[in-house]
């Protein structure tokens, strides 16, 4: 028998063990996956969270907009008791109950952050000189007047302040030939940086992406818990596709900029709606339907080892 569609299984995927002692983690983009990627409402996943936040399954937020940005959304998303992940990888905060009492320290606002990436002034620093060496037409946030950042993102006044507090990684527009980005994307390689494309703009930032610190937060997760968790993660742009493929099942939410995403990832969905509506139904698919589940993949490979052991 299987599940109703809105409901999540008591049980682990087909592990016959008690979902308690197999914890699971949702991994998931914001702007156009989580929140609607013209207006930022959530309001169509407002059921999912709250049954989600009822079962202990902590949503994980893993985005491009910086720990400033977070903050506030955590409160009014209901996630001020999970990890999240900020700039594409490059910062992560952690609650209390994620913490190593020996190496994490908690700040004035209850939070451990953790630097996965690479310095923002080493990051505009470099943009700088390259841009000089090579004649490349760009534009950074930080360079963007405020009306201007305003009127390109959609965002409040306030919160294209905190969208420029940037502490990792430096969005830029690129305004030159696509011929000339290779030239650019070769420049930053050399430095220890990389380009990775989101909805709106390319971020400039180190070697850290989504994939690398999902990976940081599942094997902290294992250490802290005893087993590994099953992991899903959701996401609607080329920056997500290392999350994406970091984890046990995935959804491609469909977006609104046209551009491709294609993760290596067998246990993909693709949902039909976009922002919210559409995460709601990549959610229902793999977490509402018994028969759509999979075992872990660190439990899928212990498994594997004892078949060909008994063989």
């Amino acid at each position: 028998m299987t599940d109703s569609p809105g409901t999540l299984s008591e049980k682990a995927p087909d592990t016959g063990l008690d979902a308690a002692l197999t914890p699971r983690l949702l991994f998931t983009d914001l702007d156009g996956s989580l929140l609607d990627h013209h207006s930022y409402d959530w309001s169509p996943a407002g059921p999912w969270l709250t049954r989600l936040r009822q079962l202990g399954v902590p949503v994980i937020p893993v985005t491009s907009k910086t720990r400033s940005e977070i903050l506030p959304l955590r409160h009014e998303l209901g996630l001020t008791d999970t990890p999240f992940i900020a700039e594409n990888g490059a910062v992560a905060g952690l609650p209390p109950a994620w913490c190593h009492a020996r190496i994490d320290r908690l700040g004035p606002d209850g939070l451990a952050i953790r630097t996965l990436g690479v310095d923002i002034g080493f990051v505009r620093k470099r943009l700088t000189v390259w841009r000089e060496r090579l004649g490349v037409r760009f534009t950074t946030m930080s360079e963007m007047a405020l009306d201007e950042l305003v009127d390109f993102t959609g965002l409040s006044e306030p919160e294209a302040r905190l969208a420029r507090m940037r502490e990792g990684s430096e969005p830029l527009i690129w305004e030159d030939d696509e011929a000339r980005l290779e030239g650019f994307r070769e420049g930053l390689t050399g430095d220890g940086l990389q380009l990775v494309r989101g909805g709106r703009f390319w971020h400039a930032t180190g070697t850290s992406h989504k994939g690398s610190a999902v990976n940081w937060l599942i094997s902290r997760c294992e250490a802290l818990r005893g087993r590994r968790p099953l992991t899903l993660a959701l996401g609607d742009g080329p920056n997500d596709i290392a999350m994406l493929e970091a984890v046990d099942q995935a959804v491609v939410i469909r977006g609104c900029h046209g551009l491709a995403v294609e993760p290596a990832q067998p246990a993909l969905y693709r949902s039909e709606a976009t922002g919210p509506t559409g995460w709601a139904e990549g959610v229902a698919y793999w977490w509402g339907r018994a028969d759509r589940r999979v075992m872990p993949a660190g439990l899928r490979s212990r498994g594997d080892s004892q078949k060909e052991a008994v063989a």
